[in-house]
Order: structure tokens, then sequence, then C-alpha cells
């Protein structure tokens, strides 16, 4: 079987925007994102569940898939944390605290490298590099599984534009966000190269389903 480079539970909102302009410490999307990702959280499947119950069905099925053969990730500097430009402080180490929820090597896209960090089963390694290459590398580091992408926007479109991924699932809210970093105008923009199938869910959300033709 290959390895494939996929995007697994993508948010995005009604307008293609996943993030604002106004990322910060206390806001680590650039505006308030509960309402883009009530769909997952309300699910049995939901990692960061405290209590009992949640939803079953599609939306928990696609919660559940998120780790599922997965062996590495690829982020951008922009999901790891809040920093721009060189490093200013080394003792932050990801949104995520002791346990982040990779449990796998990340790989971390940046122009400034720093020493790798372990923070419980996920490694973080810094890597100034282009796709093709940071790919390969992630592909060594899953052992035979997935690589995910994991975002944010720039990062993905940077691995479309190189036409890298394989497969990606883009859950598309009902909240309207305006203006920020956009993934699409329409998702109908990437039907040239990938099969595509659209999904309604009863809990608003539509998934959106992409293979490589």
């Amino acid at each position: 079987m290959p390895q494939l480079l996929r995007v697994q539970n993508f948010n995005v909102s009604s307008d293609g925007v996943a993030a604002g302009v106004n990322q910060s410490l206390e806001s680590p999307f650039g505006f308030d994102h509960s309402g883009m990702f009530a769909w997952c959280g309300a699910t049995a499947s939901w990692p960061n569940r405290t209590d009992p119950g949640g939803t079953r069905g599609l939306d928990d099925y696609f919660t559940r898939d998120f780790a599922h053969n997965i062996g590495a990730e690829i982020m951008g500097r922009n999901k790891f944390g809040y920093q721009r430009g060189p490093w200013e402080n080394l003792e932050w180490e990801g949104w995520w605290g002791d346990e982040p929820p990779f449990h796998t090597p990340v790989f971390v896209l940046t122009h400034h490298e720093r020493p790798s960090i372990t923070r419980g089963e996920t490694t973080f390694h810094f890597v100034d590099a282009d796709a093709a290459t940071v790919l390969g590398q992630a592909r060594e580091a899953a052992d035979g599984r997935d690589v995910r992408l994991g975002g944010g926007v720039t990062t993905v479109r940077e691995f479309l534009d190189a036409d890298l991924v394989d497969t990606m699932h883009i859950a598309v809210s009902g909240v309207e966000i305006g203006s920020g970093l956009k993934l699409w105008d329409s998702p109908d923009e990437l039907n040239d190269r990938f099969e595509h199938e659209v999904v309604p869910s009863p809990s608003g959300v539509t998934h959106h389903l992409f293979w490589r033709k």
C-alpha cells in the first residue's frame, strides 16, 4: 500500500476561511472558532471530552478517523504557535501542553529552525525545506503509515500547489467569517485534479471528500 498524504478534519467557514488575520496567544485562530468546530466537539469520540455521552453517526466517524493509520504529521509554524520571525521564546512548546494529540513525529515548517522537542509521545522537528523534501522526511518517520497534513491554510495550499496531496476531508461549517486566510473561493476549484464528494451531516456541517484522480 502506498503512503498517502492526507488532510484530515480540516475546518473552514462557509466562505472558505480557516484562520483569521489576528492570530495571537489569546486567540489561536484569530477569531472565535467555537462555532466552526462544534460538530466534532459534540461527538462521543472527541478526545477532549470530559463528560460521558456525545453524538454518534457521521460526524463521530470522521472524528474517530482523525488518527487512523497516521504515522507522522506536517504542519506550518502558525499552527504550532503564535510567534513570528526568529524564535524569541524557546520555552514555547506548542498550544497542547504536556500531551499533544498527535502521538507521532511532527514536522513544523519554519524558516527559523530550532532543536527538536518532545512532549509526551509527540516529537516536534523544525525544518526549513521545500514541500517534497519535508514529505520525504515525514514518510520515512511514519514507518509505512500515512502522513497527515495538518495545516494551516498556507501549508495546505503549498502542498496542493506542489501536487503532493492524495486525499482530503474538509468540514465546511455554516459560519461565515468574511476575511482571513482562505482555503478556496469554491471547493469546486479542485475538481480538475480530485474526485469530489459532498456529504451533508445532520449537525449542519458539510463534509467534502477529495481523492486524487
